[in-house]
C-alpha cells in the first residue's frame, strides 16, 4: 500500500483524525456528509486535492461508460442527482470544519466534471481530456460570475461555483465537438 493511501485511510476510518482543531461528532449524518464530500477519501490527496477529484470523476465516467454505454447528456442527469447531496455534505462538512471551503470537499468538482460531459459531442479519448482540461481551466480561472458564485453562504457556494465553471467548460467543449476538433 501506498503512503499517501496509509495517510487517508486513517482520516476515513477515525473520525476523531478528520480535523485537528475541531472534534466532529461520529454521527452517521456526519459520516456520509465526509464520504460524500470528500468523494470516498479522493479530497485527502495531498497534492491538488480538486485535481483528485475531478480525475476521480473521470474515472467513474469511463467506468459508466464502457460498462453501460452511458451517453455524454447521462453525465448531466447524474450531476443533478448529485447536486443536493454533494450542497448537504458540502456545506455540512466546511460548518463542521469551521472553515469556509476546506481543500478536501471535492464533490463540488466532481459534480462540475460531470456538468462538463454532459457537453461533449461524442466520448471519445480527446474528448475524456478535453472535458477534464477544460473544466480544471475555469475551475481554477473562476470567470464571472463564478467568482460571484462562490460568495453564496453555506455548501450552495461550494458547489454552485463548480457547476457555472462546468457550464462554461461544457459550452467551450460542446463547440470543439460541433466544429469536429475531436
Amino acid at each position: 500500500m501506498s503512503s499517501r493511501l496509509r495517510r487517508v485511510i486513517p482520516r476515513l476510518q477515525n473520525p476523531s483524525r478528520w480535523n485537528q482543531n475541531r472534534s466532529m461528532k461520529t454521527s452517521a449524518r456526519s459520516i456520509a456528509a465526509r464520504w460524500i464530500a470528500t468523494w470516498f477519501g479522493c479530497g485527502y490527496w495531498p497534492k491538488g486535492p480538486g485535481t483528485a477529484g475531478s480525475a476521480a470523476a473521470i474515472v467513474v465516467g469511463l467506468v459508466l461508460h464502457h460498462l453501460w454505454r452511458t451517453p455524454a447528456p447521462a453525465f448531466g442527469i447524474l450531476a443533478a442527482l448529485l447536486l443536493v447531496p454533494g450542497i448537504w455534505a458540502a456545506g455540512e462538512v466546511a460548518r463542521q470544519a469551521g472553515k469556509k471551503d476546506p481543500q478536501f470537499v471535492v464533490v463540488d468538482e466532481v459534480i462540475g466534471q460531470w456538468v462538463t460531459l454532459a457537453g461533449a459531442a461524442a466520448l471519445n479519448w480527446k474528448s475524456w481530456l478535453a472535458a477534464f482540461l477544460l473544466f480544471r481551466i475555469f475551475d481554477i480561472w473562476k470567470p464571472f460570475p463564478v467568482r460571484r458564485i462562490e460568495s453564496v453562504p453555506g455548501g450552495a457556494g461550494i458547489v454552485l461555483d463548480d457547476v457555472m465553471a462546468g457550464v462554461y467548460a461544457a459550452l467551450v467543449l460542446f463547440t470543439l465537438g460541433w466544429f469536429n476538433l475531436y
